[in-house]
């Protein structure tokens, strides 16, 4: 039986997400698929690297992703399939699987070449399918296009040091559904660079000084409820190992979260930056 994940932009108001499910369907009746998410903000490379690198390792090996993102065919955008740690990829040659790759490289990469016989505005549902199908009953990659070497690598997603390694600059490449913001900073990258050191977290005219594990470590004081910390900010490394931007207990529709009470938006730059002075509370952050 077939795995078969969809990541994209489509939300669900539309047809696009049933047409593709029936189309996976006609061609493999027995298939399993998963809904990662239909909620990406539209055209967003990098919300889409960050959930599909943090989602697509918690499926078992043989899972097929089919990523609708940013999908219509250019020049500039091909249309690839790659086996990496794995798994399979259907998805656009415009940068998706980079936070992927930055750690783990592809086993082999195809660019897909079945256009001549499909022309299609909607690659997902006339593209995609076919491929995801043929990688299901077990068909070679080269059989659907020819090996290619290279694919476009988004260079905003790797957040960078300076010289001295005192310094990390990093950004937000995502908001979440309670409006906290995600940084392409993470954990490993922290500890690496920081070793141990103080430090000023800065992002617009806020800055953090402590990052915290869970986001209930920030009520300080157990004999208070919960409800009195609600809309204080804090950093931590959420789940999936890099560094949020929250707010206690936010919610869009009351409390506000981090983008709206913060004014952070995505692709907004956030800096770390390191003294020589050891920080004593650094054990608990490992």
């Amino acid at each position: 039986m077939a795995l078969i994940t969809l990541t994209t932009d489509f939300g669900t108001k539309d047809h696009f997400v049933g047409a593709v499910k029936g189309a996976i369907y006609t061609e493999l009746a027995d298939a399993k698929i998963v809904d990662i998410t239909h909620e990406i903000s539209p055209f967003n490379i990098t919300e889409t690297a960050y959930v599909l690198k943090n989602s697509y390792k918690s499926f078992p090996k043989g899972t097929i992703h089919i990523v609708g993102v940013d999908s219509e065919l250019s020049e500039e955008h091909r249309h690839i399939a790659l086996e990496l740690d794995g798994h399979f990829f259907v998805c656009p040659d415009n940068g998706i699987v980079s936070m992927i790759t930055s750690e783990i490289k592809p086993s082999k990469i195809v660019e897909i070449n079945i256009h001549d016989r499909v022309e299609s505005s909607f690659p997902v549902l006339d593209v995609f399918v076919q491929v995801a199908c043929f990688i299901a009953r077990g068909g070679n990659l080269t059989v659907i296009g020819k090996e290619i070497k290279d694919f476009k690598k988004i260079t905003e997603i790797q957040p960078k040091t300076n010289q001295k390694q005192n310094q990390i600059i990093g950004g937000i490449v995502s908001i979440d559904n309670y409006g906290n913001v995600i940084t392409n900073i993470s954990k490993k990258m922290f500890v690496e660079i920081g070793k141990g050191r103080n430090f000023k977290m800065s992002a617009k005219k806020h800055s953090f000084s402590k990052i915290f594990t869970k986001y209930n470590e920030v009520v300080s004081n157990k004999t208070y409820s919960n409800q009195q910390y609600e809309g204080h900010k804090l950093a931590l490394f959420n789940s999936a190992s890099y560094i949020e931007i929250a707010i206690y207990r936010s919610n869009l529709k009351t409390v506000g979260g981090a983008c709206s009470l913060l004014g952070l938006e995505y692709r907004d730059t956030v800096t770390i930056d390191f003294t020589n002075a050891p920080d004593p509370e650094f054990t608990i952050l490992n």
